[in-house]
């Protein structure tokens, strides 16, 4: 069997775990093929750090496509996360078109903001290319203040309890055109995790997992990434998702008991073992 491509289009930042620096190692050991189309690089990410360098790489994003195209690569996933300009969310759309196949899943992580509030280098007119890049997604990712920017209402009028979380999924789903993992999901005290409408079935399921009461940086990227992985290894959205959670439960467990601070981002690298296939138990 041919190892999966997966096509990432992410910025990289050299500390703090996040984006490439996780996508990478994590598609890795989980026996895909990472292939970075870095959107930035950042001496480390903007969450707590002053002085970081910052590297526009949005001239050289389509020469990237233009080079991998003419090598005939296809993917078996195109997976892109936080985008730095209106430009570049051209530039995805563009790159979507043009590399996918039948065969292709297409995974959105549409980062715009959270804890209700939009991130401070999104413009309203980013938060709209965002909106419209999304529906070229088979599955999107979103957290539930993203998923209030997507449908376009204020984040303190989403609907809350399992019947609301069900709702919001759904009509994410553009009436069942795409699957939705709704992230950050907490149906009782103690417990996150996601609800994933499922758009080959038209099913929606729960997916929970234990809370861990400490704050950390990056732990949507590493839920996205294991996500990626277990779809385009066969797993269906609903296992994918548990998967992720039960390893992000993980990594923050062994994050919190360390004390790191957050800016770092999760321990991930020594549970990297646990996403071999065959050794997925956590």
């Amino acid at each position: 069997m041919t190892t999966p491509r997966v096509a990432a289009i992410h910025d990289m930042s050299g500390f703090g775990r996040c984006s490439l620096t996780v996508a990478i190692p994590i598609l890795s050991a989980m026996g895909v093929q990472c292939c970075p189309l870095p959107t930035a690089f950042l001496s480390t990410h903007t969450g707590g750090f002053e002085g970081f360098t910052f590297l526009d790489m949005t001239d050289e994003m389509p020469k990237v496509a233009d080079h991998w195209a003419s090598l005939g690569l296809t993917f078996q996933a195109i997976y892109s996360g936080f985008l730095g300009s209106a430009r570049q969310i051209g530039i995805v759309e563009d790159f979507i078109r043009r590399f996918r196949r039948p065969d292709t899943v297409v995974v959105i992580d549409p980062v715009m903001g959270d804890y209700g509030r939009v991130y401070q280098t999104y413009t309203a007119a980013m938060c709209d290319g965002m909106a419209r890049l999304a529906e070229l997604a088979d599955v999107i990712t979103p957290n539930l203040t993203e998923a209030a920017l997507l449908l376009g209402q204020p984040y303190e009028t989403l609907p809350a309890g399992e019947a609301g979380l069900r709702q919001i999924t759904e009509r994410l789903s553009l009436e069942g055109r795409r699957s939705v993992v709704l992230t950050g999901a907490s149906l009782a005290p103690g417990q996150t995790g996601a609800v994933c409408y499922d758009a080959r079935t038209g099913r929606t399921q729960v997916v929970q997992t234990a809370y861990i009461a400490h704050e950390f940086h990056g732990t949507g990227d590493v839920f996205a990434s294991v996500l990626t992985g277990a779809l385009v290894r066969g797993s269906a959205l609903a296992d994918a998702a548990g998967q992720a959670a039960e390893f992000v439960r993980a990594c923050a467990q062994r994050t919190a008991a360390e004390n790191l601070p957050m800016r770092e981002g999760v321990d991930f690298e020594p549970l990297l073992g646990l996403l071999i296939p065959g050794k997925e138990t956590v």
